[in-house]
């Protein structure tokens, strides 16, 4: 692997989501993109202008073999993201790749294998657990002025119903499947915050069909589908994914209760992110997060703050990129690996189980159980 001061970066899914990287690279300076792919012909001369890539394939397999990379960011369709990992992983480079990890549980536990098999780090990209709110949460939790966190509710509620027809894979992969397909942005954050637990049990249920596509056909997934997630600790998560019900997009949300505080974020603009810390507060009320920013805002927000200002998803992009660059370069553990990556996944892979299975609850594997000797 060459030095990091001249990583040589692949980005597959370079026409879509992939090139959207490219912003964070630049603001770390620290690599290039120096290859792109997508099967995308008539676009791929302009992504790899746009990228600055002195390379381009359509093929990503030629990409792995030809090109000098050290590192691949996977920015396909999810079921395309366990086999390109893998190829990559394979090939000895290092992998940050889109969520969620993997569309079935056999083929994460083959990727988890290869994984631990391997020296090359992987990381899933899950930008909400970097957004400046959830990083402000997370320090208050760290502070222990949460108390015992219990229970937490996370939501994905975003309409992508004419989405579907200009990216297909989702009518099939996101809209197409029932259960929670696209939990990750919900449930990443609360496991955070909620560090040292994890998702034992699940069950799911949902709302029925309203909505048909424009050519008539019924969605496979159910409009909204609800995931109970009993933790090893004893707690509960609630998630809600929804990317079918006509109503404004509230993206994602979070609610979090400890024995000693409560947090809300907010469901439409403008409204504040509510906090209530009993050791801050005087009487039992709301207040603003925004007001507690200054102390517990961390460092390397504080930090990053411009370096992050161009960067997607109001800078987290530039975050994570942050932190798989450090983790190659061995100045910090990479804080999503695979075993957080599973957590974060497996757990709706098994509500699909439960919701088929009319709701009943079903177990979780730990990732961990699958490396023991």
């Amino acid at each position: 692997m060459s030095a990091l001061t001249s990583l040589n970066l692949g980005i597959v899914g370079a026409c879509g989501r992939g090139g959207s990287f490219k912003a964070a690279c630049d603001a770390i300076g620290r690599v290039r993109v120096h290859a792109v792919c997508d099967i995308d012909a008539n676009g791929l001369g302009a992504a790899a202008e746009r990228l600055g890539a002195s390379e381009r394939y359509e093929r990503y397999e030629d990409m792995l073999s030809s090109s000098e990379l050290d590192a691949v960011i996977v920015g396909t369709p999810m079921h395309l993201h366990v086999p390109h990992s893998l190829a990559a992983l394979e090939h000895g480079l290092h992998v940050l790749c889109e969520v969620p990890a993997g569309v079935s549980v056999e083929e994460c536990r083959t990727l988890t294998e290869t994984c631990v098999r391997g020296d090359a780090i992987y990381m899933m990209a899950e930008n909400c657990n970097y957004t400046r709110t959830n990083a402000i949460v997370g320090a208050l939790v760290a502070a222990g002025l949460f108390g015992v966190p219990y229970y937490a509710e996370g939501e994905y509620l975003h309409e992508l119903k004419r989405l579907n027809e200009r990216t297909p894979w989702r009518r099939t992969w996101q809209t197409g499947v029932d259960g929670v397909t696209y939990g990750t942005h919900a449930l990443g954050p609360i496991l955070q915050w909620m560090q040292g637990d994890r998702v034992e049990s699940v069950c799911c249920a949902g709302t029925g069909h309203h909505y048909r596509d424009p050519r008539g056909d019924a969605y496979g997934a159910q409009d909204t589908s609800v995931m109970l997630c009993r933790m090893r600790s004893g707690g509960l998560i609630k998630i809600r994914v929804d990317m079918l019900s006509d109503r404004p997009d509230a993206m994602s949300t979070y609610e979090l209760q400890g024995t000693d505080g409560a947090y809300e974020s907010p469901r439409a603009p403008g409204e504040a992110h509510r906090v209530w810390l009993r050791d801050r507060s005087s009487e039992t009320a709301w207040s603003d997060l925004e007001d507690l920013a200054i102390e517990f805002l961390p460092d390397y927000w504080q930090r990053g703050r411009e370096q992050a200002a161009g960067a997607g998803h109001d800078g987290a992009d530039f975050f994570e990129v942050l932190d798989f660059f450090d983790a190659i370069e061995g100045g910090r553990p990479c804080p999503i690996g695979i075993h957080e990556a599973m957590d974060m996944t497996l757990p709706g892979l098994l509500s699909q189980a439960s919701i088929r299975d009319g709701g009943s609850w079903k177990q979780v594997p730990d990732s961990r159980d699958w490396c023991k000797p």
